[in-house]
């Protein structure tokens, strides 16, 4: 079973594509990090508890206020808590200065080992389930270095950094300048994960590209998935299938392949910043 990474930056389109994915011809399964964080951090769950363990006494406003309007109790509709304020929870870890950056540390360490423990979940379950893809829809597939698991990697990207803040002020009205720029930084620049993408080889690594509209990014994302079919087969996925031992060295054959195309990257970028 072939794993898709995909991903990309805040506001360049990568949820638009991942619904094209998840649409006929390509019918492919989504494990989105995204839906799986907020299940993670639900009330009631061991991650939403350490959040307001160590957020709640300098963040008054973490939980969404209790409104007697909708009738919403004290300790939240299902008697768990009340949810999460994301917005304020935003605005706590967003940014570039050091408290920011350590505060996004913990919350990352809060999040991210109950995300993985839900996707390895969900993969097996699609191998199991017969399925010839799966794909990993992750902002943060790099940082995270969840790119080593995958066979492929699609980077959802833009030429054009004031397309990605513009659309992202459209898409949230309440964020100022400032807060989007930071939101847009925190995630990295789109155009160096691209050309990480790229880095990994023919069929290994694509980018689709998003500046224009949705009829040219579904033309991108045909484009990106003919690559990818052309250097893997859907009779080798059901192959893969049908022989587990062989599924199973390939997996780890694929990972000491990945291992090692990261640290070629990671090395000529350390040479790229000594020239400066």
């Amino acid at each position: 079973m072939l794993i898709i990474g995909l991903t990309g930056s805040i506001a360049t389109g990568k949820s638009t594509v991942s619904s094209l994915l998840a649409q006929p011809p390509y019918s492919l399964p989504i494990i989105d990090a995204d839906l799986l964080a907020r299940k993670v951090v639900e009330p009631g769950t061991p991650g939403y508890n350490a959040i307001v363990k160590y957020f709640g006494p300098s963040t008054p406003d973490l939980l969404v206020p209790t409104s007697e309007a909708d009738g919403m109790p004290e300790n939240g509709p299902d008697g768990r808590g009340r949810p999460l304020n994301r917005p304020a929870l935003g605005r706590r870890v967003f940014g570039d200065d050091e408290q920011r950056r350590r505060d996004r540390a913990v919350l990352n360490g809060i999040v991210h080992p109950a995300v993985r423990r839900e996707m390895f979940r969900a993969v097996v379950g699609g191998y199991f389930r017969g399925e010839r893809a799966v794909v990993l829809d992750v902002p943060l597939l790099f940082e995270s270095r969840l790119d080593r698991f995958c066979g492929t990697v699609a980077v959802v990207a833009v030429k054009d950094p004031e397309v990605q803040m513009e659309r992202l002020m459209k898409r949230d009205p309440h964020l100022t300048r400032e807060d989007a720029e930071n939101r847009v930084g925190s995630q990295g620049d789109v155009r160096e994960k691209a050309r990480r993408s790229e880095a990994r080889g023919a069929g290994r690594g694509v980018v689709v590209w998003n500046d224009l509209g949705r009829q040219e990014l579904a033309d991108e994302v045909r484009r990106a998935m003919d690559e990818i079919e052309k250097h893997s087969p859907r009779w080798w996925s059901w192959l893969l299938w049908a022989c587990p031992p062989a599924a199973a060295l390939l997996a780890v054959w694929g990972y000491w392949r990945n291992t090692k195309i990261n640290q070629a990257w990671e090395e000529a970028e350390v040479r790229a910043r000594a020239k400066l």
